[in-house]
């Protein structure tokens, strides 16, 4: 019933797309600043509380409606809610789609289209990246979001049902709101260290996924020796293993505010292009069906031996 759902999910979302990609955070942001104004009184305590009420509450709520649904209701009707949520949680059309246009725009050597692409896709400001930049960020957003919108939230769900893939969502919904400038006390600290708990398998997951469909031993090489310096380390993971695994290298600096400022080494090879761009793309395709074809055999497995 779960490879049914999430096959049915995935078609749902690349088909059919929600026109408002950010629906479910524009709902929960107005949450989040509740909570943050009802509850915050600048300590782990205050912060472990609120962080129950916006993440853990709707998980339970979702958990005893699934379970009491599948014991009184049926399995179709336990479908069904697996169904809306994960087409509510995967964003599945939101990594591939803008990726392909941008490199599509690059290998027209069309820069300014490109920087406008990647800046409505990413929310930053682009107007100084040259080519190779605008490869780079653009590599590095697929993999981040496939692995955000995609990867990990899918992990959950095997593990845990659609209220594991709500829980990964929302924390990490939670973690965006509290990780604006000005709030850095204890209170916002703990949604960064759960949903680093949250992450650290599914990061893990995803490098390893992207070792196995890539160049093993690059991406392992790079996985050992970069992934610690990146800022998010287990997103750093994720970035290391997925440009080993291709050959490319991002860019060490990006210009901000007309100063080019530098960044940890992530990848190793030729330099990021159109080309590579696409071959992000495809590389996180391979994942998913690697994903979804291990999840199908589990579940023939478990059939055989029940």
């Amino acid at each position: 019933m779960k490879v049914l759902a999430l096959i049915s999910a995935l078609l749902l979302t690349y088909y059919r797309p929600m026109i408002e990609q950010n629906w479910l955070q524009s709902i929960f942001s107005p949450y989040a600043n509740f909570l943050d104004k009802t509850f915050n009184g600048g300590t782990q305590q205050h912060g472990v509380i609120a962080w129950c009420m916006g993440v853990l509450l709707p998980v339970s709520v979702l958990s005893i409606s699934y379970i009491l649904t599948l014991v009184f209701v049926g399995y179709f009707a336990g479908f069904l809610i697996s169904l809306v949520v994960l087409y509510f949680v995967l964003r599945f059309s939101y990594f591939g789609q803008h990726a392909e246009k941008i490199g599509a725009t690059l290998k027209e050597q069309n820069i300014e289209p490109a920087r406008q692409l990647l800046a409505d896709w990413e929310n930053t400001i682009t107007d100084q990246y040259n080519a190779n930049q605008i490869a780079s960020v653009c590599i590095e957003t697929t993999f981040k979001r496939a692995h955000q919108g995609m990867f990990a939230p899918i992990l959950w769900f095997a593990l845990l049902g659609p209220a594991g893939a709500l829980l990964y969502r929302l924390a990490h919904l939670l973690k965006i709101e509290w990780s604006a400038p000005g709030k850095q006390n204890e209170f916002y600290a703990f949604s960064q260290r759960a949903f680093y708990y949250l992450d650290w398998l599914p990061a893990r997951v995803t490098a390893g996924c992207f070792a196995v469909v890539g160049d093993f031993e690059d991406a392992a090489y790079c996985w050992r020796t970069q992934a610690n310096n990146w800022p998010d380390q287990l997103l750093g993971m994720v970035l290391a293993s997925g440009t080993g695994a291709m050959g490319v290298k991002l860019v060490d600096a990006l210009p901000v505010n007309g100063v080019l400022q530098a960044r940890p080494d992530i990848g190793l090879g030729d330099n990021a292009d159109a080309d590579y761009v696409q071959a992000a793309v495809g590389l996180v395709w391979r994942v998913l069906l690697l994903m979804v074809g291990l999840l199908i055999l589990l579940t023939f497995a478990h059939w055989i031996g029940a």
